[in-house]
């Protein structure tokens, strides 16, 4: 079945805006945890506007020591570099962390969230990225790159030696939110999706997918098969103001096992 990595940002975004200790991130992710999620996401910008790199090493230490079966997802660009504001840089985030998975995504330090995946055209960058992989993997981390529906793009990660892609789920969600589930326009997206995790399957990829995803969205999505897991925040943690934490992970977690049950 699908695995559900939760993305606790936005707990660390909310925490920040009053400088404060409060909602605990470290406390989001035990319950997280207990509630059935199956991995833990974080993307520490380097404008630290949520999680912090102190996060990174506290969520580090509490899954080694706690819950070594759950997954660490440690997400970012790796050509982001040490700042002024004590941001170490993403490569130094990776060495200290030890994540289980580094998902590189091509952010731009002041992007509001990610909109976009790899453009592995152009051979500078995608050395640039393959050097990166290397990098990871050589300290026993598994790389997942962020990637459009796009065959040529899937192939040239699998060039760059990525273990997984992660798709880019951005504009499915808006086509649902606009139109529904039903409408030729989504269904047309959907079936790009589904060849694309398809092809990546046949080229040995893992392939996961995030963002935008939700309550409304994430069923169908998941149900096109080969999904391996799925990275989900915002949604998730809105919905934790009407149902609490708890409740809205499982929640995610019911509608993957009911499109699972559907597909077999």
């Amino acid at each position: 079945m699908t695995a559900l990595s939760v993305n606790v940002n936005k707990i660390a975004w909310l925490r920040n805006s009053r400088a404060g200790a409060r909602p605990g991130v470290l406390a989001a992710a035990r319950t997280a945890i207990a509630a059935g999620a199956h991995g833990v996401t974080v993307h520490p910008r380097p404008d630290q506007r949520h999680i912090l790199p102190a996060d990174v090493e506290a969520l580090a230490d509490l899954l080694a020591r706690e819950y070594p079966h759950v997954e660490f997802n440690i997400e970012g660009n790796p050509a982001a570099g040490a700042r002024d504001n004590g941001y170490p840089g993403f490569d130094r985030l990776i060495e200290t962390a030890r994540p289980h998975q580094a998902t590189l995504v091509p952010d731009a330090d002041a992007q509001l969230t990610s909109d976009h995946g790899w453009d592995l055209s152009d051979a500078d960058r995608a050395r640039r990225v393959a050097a990166a992989v290397a990098r990871y993997r050589a300290r026993g981390v598994r790389v997942s790159l962020f990637i459009d529906p796009v065959d040529a793009q899937i192939a040239r990660a699998k060039a760059c030696g990525a273990d997984r892609i992660e798709l880019y789920t951005g504009p499915y969600a808006d086509l649902v939110e606009r139109h529904g589930l039903q409408h030729p326009e989504t269904r047309a997206s959907l079936d790009a999706y589904a060849r694309a995790a398809r092809h990546a399957a046949a080229l040995g990829l893992g392939v996961n997918a995030g963002h935008d995803l939700n309550l409304d969205n994430l069923g169908a999505f998941v149900a096109v098969g080969d999904i391996a897991e799925v990275s989900i925040g915002h949604a998730l943690v809105a919905d934790a103001l009407d149902f609490g934490l708890s409740t809205a992970v499982r929640k995610y977690l019911e509608a993957i096992a009911a499109a699972a049950s559907c597909a077999s």
